[in-house]
């Protein structure tokens, strides 16, 4: 199996005033290209810090991270962002769609940026994957919570990641909707093989995946199980 993500002796510290606060001490882990992988642990332990240090959304203070075999220490903020575009899908808590962009030109953008020429085709198939094929010209606040979260899904896939990280992609949703979302997220991510990656502190989603990695007080008290 390929290794889409290494991670070794990841060390991330934030100043607060004069003190000094390490948030992650020590992390490594591997995940395979291919495998869904669930990242869980109480408010505060470093959930999200660690997944923006693997999407090279920031940089962490010591350690290495190699993501889709470039290793992101070595890379500008520029090259980054360029790694994130081509490989990377993201789906977060609070939706993070264009208020002035309808459903269909929230999904289409991503594409259009790449300089694609089917980017309105991509979009209309992914929107009807989940179940908004009647919602193309509809804006962010025309829709529910769920719809929302749904057009960020389609988005989340519209170039074809390498791998995807979801950060408590159902903390906004009642528990119905989240898990249709849920299983929305899981089918598409099957049919294109893309990796999974979620942070969450619900240990009923991160049972669904096939590794969990236990966090606490920024430090991993549990390596990566089998769930299986």
């Amino acid at each position: 199996m390929t290794k889409i993500l290494n991670v070794r002796n990841l060390e991330k510290t934030f100043s607060s005033g004069s003190k000094k606060i390490t948030v992650l001490h020590d992390i490594s882990f591997d995940i395979e290209a291919g495998e869904t992988f669930s990242i869980v642990g109480p408010s505060g332990s470093g959930k999200t810090t660690l997944l923006g240090l693997c999407a090279g959304l920031d940089q962490a203070d010591s350690g290495s991270i190699d993501l889709c075999g470039t290793q992101l220490n070595s890379l500008t903020e520029d090259e980054r962002a360029i790694l994130r575009n081509k490989n990377i899908g993201f789906v977060f808590q609070d939706f993070q769609l264009l208020p002035t962009l309808t459903a269909l030109e929230n999904v289409a953008v991503p594409l259009e940026l790449q300089g694609a020429k089917n980017a309105s085709k991509v979009g209309k198939e992914l929107l009807e994957k989940v179940g908004l094929g009647d919602r193309f010209h509809h804006y962010p606040s025309q829709l529910s919570g769920g719809e929302q979260q749904r057009v960020a899904v389609a988005r989340a896939f519209s170039n074809t990641p390498s791998i995807l990280f979801a950060d408590e992609p159902t903390g906004n949703l009642d528990a119905e909707t989240g898990e249709k979302v849920i299983d929305l997220l899981f089918n598409l991510n099957k049919e294109s093989g893309t990796t999974l990656v979620i942070v969450t502190h619900d240990l009923e989603l991160a049972q669904r995946t096939q590794r969990i990695l236990r966090l606490k007080g920024g430090k991993i008290i549990e390596n990566p199980i089998d769930t299986l």
